[in-house]
């Protein structure tokens, strides 16, 4: 069965990491000589490139750099940066169209009413009450709204965008705070999109109210949020527990588990 290398991957679109500590036994381990010039170890997938070091001092002060799972787990949450950052667009959108609508609210109206008349005849062919068809209905709903209930809907869409665009932002940097921004704004969200497939199922409505309970328990669970195996502390202990391995592994002094 094929299995990703994700360390290999990243670094062949980005290049290697290489590091020259500061301790002599470990340095030499890190260091090798060729006929072309001097190579170090990536500190990502373990491949010796050429070329001087992109950083030096201590081993304890080498690079956070991601890898194996911790590599997976940033890719995951910058595919749910991207999500967030385009939904958060979207709704930049249509609070900008209700801001619109809000305020040339009878000129639409008129148009509306004007275009309607000319599909009226085709519908009767078709023995279809446009009248009382759910989409006009649904628009001649929204012409009866206030100015300032439009303008208070645009608001919130607005506000709602900008909570998107900042998650999206603080994922893609892996950031811990956005992670659970994540968490809280989703899950404030996930009754609402529940409550809206009793009113109608569609696909795209079930697709996303699965990937948001996804998202949820993912960063629940992989992150230690709230307390959760371990919480906070447990997780930076096995975060720079993992760095300071990635120096050791590197070099071979301590065996990469299977």
């Amino acid at each position: 069965m094929f299995k990703l290398d994700w360390d290999r991957r990243t670094c062949s679109r980005r290049g290697h990491i290489t590091y020259a500590p500061a301790e002599p036994e470990l340095r030499a381990r890190l260091h090798a000589s060729t006929a072309v010039g001097d190579a170090w170890r990536c500190l990502r997938c373990g491949d010796f490139a050429l070329g001087a070091p992109h950083g030096a001092g201590p081993a304890e002060e080498a690079p956070l750099v991601p890898r194996g799972r911790a590599l997976r787990d940033l890719f995951i949450l910058r595919f749910l940066a991207v999500e967030r950052g385009l939904r958060g667009l979207l709704v930049l959108v249509a609070a900008w169209a209700v801001w619109k609508f809000s305020n040339s609210q009878d000129a639409v109206q008129r148009i509306f009413d004007e275009n309607l008349t000319v599909f009226r005849p085709v519908a009767d062919h078709f023995h279809w009450d446009l009248e009382h068809s759910p989409v006009v209905d649904t628009v001649r709903k929204a012409f009866g709204h206030e100015h300032r209930t439009l303008l208070l809907l645009a608001a919130g869409l607005v506000a709602y965008a900008v909570i998107e665009i900042v998650e999206a932002v603080g994922l893609w940097m892996n950031r811990r705070w956005a992670e659970y921004l994540a968490v809280v704004a989703t899950a404030a969200f996930l009754p609402i999109e529940a409550y809206e497939l009793t009113e109608h199922i569609s696909v795209l409505k079930i697709c996303t109210l699965l990937l948001n309970v996804v998202a949820v328990l993912w960063i629940l669970l992989s992150k230690r949020l709230f307390g959760l195996r371990g919480g906070h502390a447990a997780f930076e202990a096995e975060r720079h527990s993992a760095s300071l391995l990635e120096v050791e592994q590197a070099a071979g002094a301590v065996p990469v588990k299977a």
